[in-house]
């Protein structure tokens, strides 16, 4: 019997990489406009370059996008495209319908519902809090508090011990396979793939390692219903 839901947080109880295309491109249009000496698709292309090499989570992604095109840091370039990124961004920022329908229907059913994400503490806090649904939660488990970063099984023990239940009452929902759905599984939990599809390769390590039956494919939060 399930009796706690965990999620992942970006592109799964929201659109991330959605909004956050949008609000790229509008720094990337604005700091063009304040003397960036490209493009404004070749400023967006070398910015996607730049967060490939330094991952979502590097604070400076401005900066380097400057210094590599003009030659040198300039300051009010780099602060027009941080406040606009930041205010197309969470001018945006809304939750789902159905993310804060399941979300109220496992709180009044009485499921305990966990939040497993990597990344800094007080970004995905700050989301949360912006997006109103922080008390839904019992837990929020981020990488930089544990220390250890999905899919370490680790992680989701952690998360399990600190709700108090165990990996076979436990489901975790979350859109990318291997991060989310994988590490889910080899910690004991069943594991619920939203947002995307599980390939041939795929299925084919999940049938190695004996957890076909642990993997079930979603198409929306609210098809959780019919799981539990």
């Amino acid at each position: 019997m399930i009796r706690a839901v965990f999620f992942d947080m970006d592109d799964t109880i929201y659109d991330t990489s959605g909004f956050a295309a949008i609000a790229r491109r509008a720094a990337v249009k604005s700091m063009v406009h304040n003397g960036l000496k490209c493009s404004e698709n070749e400023g967006y292309e070398r910015l996607i370059n730049i967060i490939k090499r330094k991952g979502s989570n590097y604070s400076k992604h401005f900066n380097i996008l400057v210094e590599e095109v003009n030659g040198e840091v300039d300051p009010l370039i780099i602060v027009n495209g941080i406040i606009t990124y930041h205010n197309t961004k969470f001018a945006m920022l809304k939750l789902e319908p159905e993310s804060f329908s399941i979300l109220l229907y496992l709180k009044s059913q009485g499921y305990k519902v966990g939040l497993i994400t990597n990344g800094k503490e007080l970004k995905q806090w700050e989301k949360l809090v912006r997006l109103g649904v922080y008390p839904f939660f019992d837990d929020v488990v981020t990488s930089e508090s544990v220390g250890v970063e999905k899919p370490d099984p680790k992680i989701f023990q952690i998360a399990m011990e600190r709700l108090g239940v165990t990996a076979g009452t436990s489901l975790m929902v979350g859109n990318n396979f291997d991060a989310d759905i994988l590490g889910a599984c080899k910690a004991g939990m069943q594991g619920i793939l939203i947002n995307s599809r599980i390939t041939s390769e795929q299925e084919k390590i999940l049938h190695e390692l004996d957890l076909s039956g642990n993997v079930r494919e979603i198409n929306t939060l609210i098809d959780l219903m019919k799981i539990l």
